[in-house]
């Protein structure tokens, strides 16, 4: 394979997929940019910064010195990633619409589309990093702990990574901070983006309120009693702690078990009685869980790993330390995870990703925990 290829980057707007770009122009291969317009409802509101970051883009590929085009995945976005997030929502647990994009359009509909322009080879700007070994691709974490992204991308397969590249993977964020200024990039110093574009910075329940239809109900504590109302299952996660409406209980009778002053966090959802179940104390026996079963699974290498395999961790969310699990297989399409160490709110619709030490394996949607 010639060492210099025509590669399509995304870019983002951000300082990552732009000193991605300027890495790969750096090494001598053909170099097209890409902007990926994912949402369209209220593209105009204080909360998508979309057309900004079509801006920065296109500055971007301006002072590197790249083409640049403008794509509209709109559609794709809405069918693929959107409707699959309110579904989940409305069925009572909390989707990861990051793991899903990448999924279904950064990594399919934008690499369709980059193979269309000729491309051998797509680029992001993730910290995380691809490696071959023996004509299999490996997913591997990026060398900056505290950015590593691998986690959102568990889902990438074998021909997507044999197409996949990611420049940044390797380096620390302070050094792609460094590079982003000494080649005095326009957005060398623009805040790194949070949440999702269709949610931006706007507050959650006020954006899910105009897609889902919402039920009131009661909150009650883990003896059954009433605390109060909450205003929609769907408006509330596991382990959440802020938000839920109950503030200080000090009403005669009121729990006691975890401490008069101990926070309150979400510990169960009952769909069937739209009941919210809440409960005193960060460690309650009820945000603790030692295994989990999940399902939708998706494997890097085509299958999992072998039951019994020595080294196997997983994440139940993005940021923590992996934990030893065992793996047990129920069947093709589920397994269970045994954590010796019980993990805190394992929630149902986020991703369990496994790892063996850098290399990550794939995972699955988590759909129950005990």
């Amino acid at each position: 394979m010639s060492s210099k290829q025509r590669v399509v980057v995304g870019l983002s707007g951000g300082v990552d997929s732009a000193v991605s770009a300027w890495l790969l122009k750096q090494q001598g291969h053909e170099v097209i940019g890409i902007f990926m317009k994912n949402w369209e409802d209220d593209d105009d509101s204080e909360f998508c910064s979309s057309r900004q970051d079509f801006l920065d883009a296109a500055s971007v590929a301006d002072v590197i010195g790249i083409e640049i085009e403008h794509v509209n995945f709109a559609a794709d976005y809405k069918d693929r990633v959107f409707a699959e997030f309110l579904r989940e929502y409305q069925a009572g647990r909390t989707p990861n619409p990051d793991v899903l994009c990448n999924a279904e359009i950064k990594f399919k509909a934008f690499l369709d589309h980059a193979m269309r322009l000729g491309a051998e080879k797509i680029a992001t700007g993730h910290y995380a990093r691809v490696r071959e070994v023996a004509g299999q691709f490996q997913l591997l974490k990026g060398l900056d702990p505290l950015k590593d992204q691998s986690y959102f991308l568990h889902r990438l397969n074998q021909a997507q990574l044999s197409k996949t590249m990611f420049p940044v993977g390797e380096l620390p964020k302070t050094e792609v901070r460094r590079i982003a200024a000494e080649i005095n990039l326009p957005n060398a110093k623009k805040k790194d983006s949070t949440g999702i574009c269709f949610i931006g910075e706007r507050p959650f329940r006020e954006f899910l309120n105009r897609y889902l239809a919402n039920e009131p109900g009661p909150i009650k504590d883990d003896r059954g009693r009433k605390l109060g109302e909450h205003v929609g299952l769907s408006f509330y996660t596991l382990g959440q702690r802020k938000g839920i409406g109950i503030g200080g209980v000090k009403e005669k009778g009121a729990p006691r078990g975890g401490g008069e002053h101990e926070p309150w966090f979400v510990a169960r959802k009952d769909m069937a009685t739209n009941t919210l179940y809440v409960v005193q104390g960060h460690d309650h026996p009820w945000l603790l869980q030692h295994t989990l079963v999940a399902e939708d699974l998706s494997w890097v290498a085509g299958t999992g790993p072998a039951e019994g395999s020595e080294g196997v961790g997983a994440k139940t969310r993005y940021r923590q330390a992996d934990a030893p699990c065992a793996v047990t297989a129920s069947s093709p399409e589920q397994i269970s995870l045994h954590f010796p160490q019980a993990q805190w709110a394992v929630t149902p619709g986020q991703s369990a990703v496994l790892y063996q030490g850098d290399v990550c394996l794939g995972g699955g949607v988590i759909n129950s925990a005990a």
